[in-house]
């Protein structure tokens, strides 16, 4: 037994003395941007809701998880459209490893093994601890590939849109890697919508708020308000709706590059998600430091890159009176058109506001448009 015991643990010493020195990183530059989506409650904590409810937004080259397809499944977050760019002189062969300890992946491309915890027997209670791993990633800079694309519009097309060198996994190309998913954690900013429309924020650990964006659409009349809290806790007013000063798209973009975005990067992101963000309610916008990024999304890619940035945009869909007093007075009329308006988050707003949604507006899974 000691024979054996020996070169194991000598084996075991030599690994982690490897682990432990740190690898010379290559000439590579990796940017990602993302979406985290969450439903405020009274409380200001992200609250229950079914993320996947509402009209398929991808291609069908995409591929999924088709668990997803039996059951919407309900968390507190929805990743939105994580995108990892890739910038090399010269080509590349990489490993990317992206950990979910909180959550489920539900789509991705190009294709990846894809990590999750077992279903329990309600796959509204699914348990955590998913993720991503793309084994063989062969950055080709300086090659003109053309990339699938389908009929009709997507919000997947946008994010092609920017210098980033072309990937080639297996058989297939894309500009960049692609994954969702559907999480079970708190985001790190609270806010709570006060009776007066204003918003009080909280960012957990002490952090700084940070830049933060509140903003709103009533009937199409756009306006918000901008603000860098240099404390964890602060509020922001209602935006006045007699400004009238539409989406902050510029504003927008201007942050993201702040916090280290190429340009295109970040035209691309805005381009991505300038219809759903901006649409009817209330939501507020912020950055999520970089520090809570990595605990959620642990990233890994060897060799290890010269340098990493990743920007990730928290929304958080306010329940505000206003709100409140819209959904109930459009079920009341019947009003199904204004009721649409709110699409995937009219079920927990109509849940906070205490009424009864028409059935053909209850929550459901998003029927599979591929097959």
């Amino acid at each position: 037994m000691k024979r054996c015991f020996i070169p194991l643990l000598f084996a075991a010493a030599v690994s982690a003395l490897a682990a432990a020195v740190p690898q010379t990183p290559v000439p590579l530059t990796v940017h990602e941007w993302g979406t985290f989506t969450s439903v405020a409650g009274a409380d200001g904590q992200a609250v229950r809701w079914l993320p996947q409810s509402g009209p398929q937004d991808l291609p069908c080259f995409v591929e999924r998880n088709s668990v997803q397809f039996k059951a919407a499944l309900a968390g507190t977050v929805r990743m939105e459209t994580p995108v990892l760019y890739f910038y090399a002189p010269q080509p590349v062969d990489a490993r990317v490893d992206v950990r979910f300890p909180q959550g489920y992946v539900t789509e991705w491309y190009p294709r990846g093994i894809v990590t999750s915890g077992v279903q329990t027997g309600n796959v509204q209670n699914f348990t955590v601890g998913g993720g991503i791993i793309w084994p063989s990633v062969h950055v080709v800079p300086g090659v003109s590939d053309t990339f699938p694309r389908e009929a009709g519009a997507s919000h997947y097309y946008a994010a092609r849109e920017t210098g980033a060198a072309p990937v080639h996994v297996g058989d297939q190309s894309e500009k960049f890697l692609f994954y969702r998913g559907v999480g079970q954690f708190q985001p790190p900013l609270s806010a709570v919508a006060g009776e007066d429309g204003g918003v009080a924020l909280r960012s957990s650990g002490g952090a700084p708020v940070g830049d933060v964006i509140s903003f709103e659409n009533r009937r199409g009349a756009m306006t918000y308000v901008a603000r860098r809290v240099a404390v964890s806790e602060g509020s922001l007013p209602r935006p006045s709706l007699d400004d009238a000063s539409g989406a902050p798209l510029a504003e927008l973009k201007r942050i993201l590059i702040a916090h280290g975005l190429y340009e295109r990067e970040a035209q691309a992101m805005v381009d991505t998600w300038k219809d759903s963000w901006f649409e009817e309610g209330a939501r507020l916008l912020y950055i999520v430091p970089a520090r809570d990024v990595d605990e959620i999304l642990p990233l890994a890619i060897s060799p290890r890159p010269a340098a990493i940035t990743r920007v990730f945009v928290g929304r958080i869909e306010l329940v505000t009176p206003a709100t409140i007093r819209d959904v109930k007075a459009a079920i009341a009329s019947n009003d199904r058109a204004m009721l649409a308006r709110y699409s995937r988050f009219l079920q927990p707003i109509a849940a906070r506001a205490r009424v009864a949604l028409p059935s053909s507006f209850a929550p459901a899974a998003a029927a599979p448009a591929c097959h």
